[in-house]
């Protein structure tokens, strides 16, 4: 059973998970402009934000401002994500979820 934590309002423990093919789908289409593909995709990679998040928890940082920080960092990773490169989104996001 998981844990239910809540951050920002966000019940952690409800988040989605997504295949490798349906990040990968995702991606595709909200590159293409569609809005609900965006948003399922950044729902989607909130489990990527909490498990870097995590890292935080120990140094005694607020979880909430955190969590936030790292939610601008993936949607600035999604809208910076280039295809054609051939990495999965995940290598390309993290670096950028730490630095926002």
């Amino acid at each position: 059973m998981l844990q239910k934590v809540v951050i920002c309002g966000v019940d952690t423990a409800g988040l989605p998970k997504l295949s490798a093919e349906e990040n990968e789908k995702l991606m595709k289409e909200l590159k293409a402009g569609d809005k609900k593909a965006r948003e399922k995709f950044i729902i989607g990679n909130m489990r990527l934000v909490l498990s870097l998040v995590k890292r935080f928890w120990a140094k005694n940082a607020a979880a909430d401002d955190v969590f936030q920080a790292g939610c601008v960092g993936l949607i600035k990773a999604i809208d910076h994500f280039d295809l054609k490169f051939n990495v999965k989104f995940s290598t390309y996001a993290v670096p950028i979820i730490f630095g926002s």
